[in-house]
């Protein structure tokens, strides 16, 4: 999915919400326990339910590695069900990857081509040659860390060098060097308030990965407000908030609910641009 397609499908939903597929098995409704792949069946439900709000799914690596084999069994049935039933979806692949140039071209195998998703986060911290192999599939999308929502975010990413640049504005200065806004995006939290408008001055144009939106405590209208382009540039993620909304066998119609909120949000959010 190139920016242009991403555009169309916020213009058309009115909608830039992306559901967090953080599925635990020890958060489940119990009663999915007993089918044989459960972590599957929960997210097919859950997409089932969703897929009309939203404009992306982003699994979160970890809670699939957790589960060893079946865990990868489950995320790649899952990727292959949402490419298949909704292929109008945005993929992320939230994995957080990076090494040495080498090790990242396989991670970038990986996802790029054995499993042709459409995006992938990676950690910026080994510089250069540790993205760029991401950033050689036509197509494809790296979504780069930059100003994340957790508490730590404070210990490196807002230390500054001698000429007061915090490590962040670093971090997006640099990698305008490697990519542009048609390939690259950038994670910011959610929690993060104004400081979108200093990210905004750094990278006007490019689309922002937004954590932190509901069970984190962050304002959908802060981020919008300070965040917002006129093409939107935003992708908004709420993961908890939705999936988790309810452990009842309607579980799956809850959380339709909760996007469909989160949707009528956005789209009162979306009527000054589009």
């Amino acid at each position: 999915m190139n920016k242009q397609q991403l555009i169309e499908q916020i213009k058309l939903k009115k909608s830039f919400l992306c559901v967090g597929l953080d599925t635990d098995i020890k958060k489940i409704p119990e009663h999915l326990l007993k089918e044989k792949d459960p972590i599957f069946a929960f997210n097919k439900a859950i997409i089932d339910a969703t897929a009309p709000y939203c404009i992306a799914y982003k699994p979160n690596l970890a809670f699939y590695e957790s589960m060893g084999v079946k865990g990868w069994i489950a995320f790649e049935k899952t990727v292959e069900y949402i490419k298949k039933n909704y292929p109008e979806q945005f993929i992320i692949a939230d994995a957080k990857r990076g090494d040495i140039g080498n090790t990242s071209q396989m991670y970038a195998r990986t996802f790029f081509e054995e499993m042709d998703i459409d995006s992938v986060t990676v950690a910026p911290y080994m510089g250069e040659d540790s993205v760029t192999p991401f950033l050689t599939y036509e197509g494809k999308w790296v979504i780069l860390l930059a100003l994340t929502s957790n508490k730590g975010s404070h210990d490196f990413q807002l230390t500054t060098d001698t000429e007061g640049e915090r490590l962040f504005e670093k971090v997006l200065r640099k990698s305008q060097e490697w990519a542009n806004d048609e390939n690259m995006m950038y994670v910011v939290g959610a929690t993060q308030g104004r400081m979108f408008e200093d990210i905004r001055k750094i990278v006007p144009n490019h689309f922002l990965l937004v954590p932190g939106v509901g069970a984190q405590g962050g304002s959908l209208e802060e981020v919008c407000k300070y965040g917002m382009t006129k093409d939107c540039g935003l992708i908004v993620n709420s993961s908890r908030a939705i999936i988790y909304a309810d452990k009842s066998e309607h579980f799956a119609e809850v959380a339709g609910t909760e996007a469909k909120k989160v949707q009528e949000q956005m789209a009162e959010q979306l009527k000054g641009i589009l």
